[in-house]
């Protein structure tokens, strides 16, 4: 049993040291003016502060929380008021709102933007705005993770007698499902909110075909920036990932006090 622990943990520093060998070693470049050699010379934060003194870099921060959020929230809302609805009136169309949802998964993003700026481009309304497209291309695409997060969280519970016991202490339904079902989702939510995090933060194509560069988020900057300075654009990657390490303690340590609020 020893032996076989000790095996076991053997085998897991290894699979995390190779994981993270990457980057490890883009921080190391980051932190250096030259590697040319086996061990890197010139030790320098130059590109970070450069980073943080640029203010169109801080805007492409904030850009990219945008982009983040809006999607994350508004696709959430709307399956969770489909599941309502299909859940509790209408359980025969479950499966073609699966369906629905899972289309997505087929689509590949040049195909999307395409497709988007086809139908949209010379509507007169206000889907013609490259920020709408942007922000429903992205509901689009996170939409297969968000709907399985929270399908696997409700079957794990039992919605109908937590709905029926709420309703015999005289609440209404759509009361009853978002005050005493969807507490018990939080934490699927959460980690389908984190997986989408990570889609919408990876993104390039989605939003370069359908904004240009007149909407420059994290991405983009450091495409352009990895054409000139190459210890500069390892710094942008950095904190590209310090970022989404930032958004997931925050977003882990709200589902931990959600958890306490409902216990």
């Amino acid at each position: 049993m020893k032996k076989s622990k000790k095996g076991s943990a053997a085998i897991m520093l290894v699979l995390i040291a190779y994981l993270l060998l990457p980057l490890i070693v883009t921080i190391v470049y980051s932190l250096f003016d030259k590697w040319t050699e086996i061990v890197p010379r010139g030790f320098s934060v130059k590109s970070y502060v450069e980073l943080f003194q640029n203010p169109e870099f801080l805007m492409c921060i904030l850009r990219s929380l945008i982009i983040c959020v809006v999607p994350i929230v508004l696709t959430t809302v709307i399956i969770l008021l489909a599941m309502f609805v299909t859940t509790l009136y209408f359980p025969k169309l479950d499966k073609y709102v699966q369906i629905i949802c899972m289309i997505p998964y087929t689509i590949q993003g040049v195909i999307l933007s395409v497709s988007i700026l086809a139908a949209y481009v010379r509507s007169e309304t206000f889907l013609s705005n490259r920020m709408v497209m942007l922000f429903g291309a992205y509901s689009v695409i996170i939409m297969p993770y968000i709907y399985q997060g929270i399908k696997n969280g409700m079957s794990a519970v039992n919605v109908h007698t937590l709905v029926e016991a709420a309703e015999m202490l005289g609440c209404s339904r759509i009361y009853a499902f978002f005050k005493v079902v969807v507490p018990n989702l939080i934490s699927s939510v959460v980690v389908s909110s984190l997986l989408a995090v990570g889609i919408i933060f990876g993104d390039y194509v989605l939003v370069r075909n359908l904004t240009g560069t007149s909407f420059q988020n994290m991405q983009i900057y450091l495409y352009q920036t990895m054409k000139s300075d190459s210890m500069k654009a390892s710094a942008v990657f950095v904190v590209i990932m310090a970022i989404t390490f930032i958004i997931a303690a925050v977003t882990l340590h709200l589902k931990n006090r959600g958890r306490k609020a409902v216990r």
